[in-house]
C-alpha cells in the first residue's frame, strides 16, 4: 500500500465543539500520525500521514466531524509522505 500525507483546512462550526480532541482520537484509532490545530480564522487545520486508503477514511470523518461540529467544507491537499510524525498530537 502506498503512503501519503494529507494537509486539511476545515471550514464551518468547528471550534468549540472539540474537533480537535475527536480527530486526535480518530486519527490514532486509524494509526495515521500528524497534528491538528485551531486556525485563527475560526478553521481547523491538519496533517496527516498513513496509508492512502486510512487517509480516505479519515477524510471522510473529517466531513462530518464530532456531534456538535457543522463542517460546511473540507480543502484537502495531498502530498508525499515525509515520515515526520510519529504521533497525531494537538497544537496550539
Amino acid at each position: 500500500m502506498a503512503r501519503a500525507r494529507i494537509h486539511c483546512f476545515i471550514f464551518g462550526r468547528v471550534q468549540g465543539v472539540s474537533y480537535r480532541a475527536y480527530t486526535q482520537r480518530e486519527a490514532t484509532q486509524l494509526g495515521l500520525s500528524g497534528w491538528v490545530r485551531n486556525g485563527p480564522d475560526g478553521r481547523v487545520e491538519l496533517a496527516a500521514e498513513g496509508e492512502e486508503e486510512t487517509l480516505k477514511q479519515f477524510i471522510l470523518w473529517c466531513h462530518q466531524g464530532p456531534p456538535a461540529a457543522n463542517v460546511t467544507a473540507v480543502d484537502t491537499q495531498w502530498e508525499a509522505d515525509t515520515g515526520t510524525y510519529r504521533t497525531f498530537d494537538i497544537r496550539c
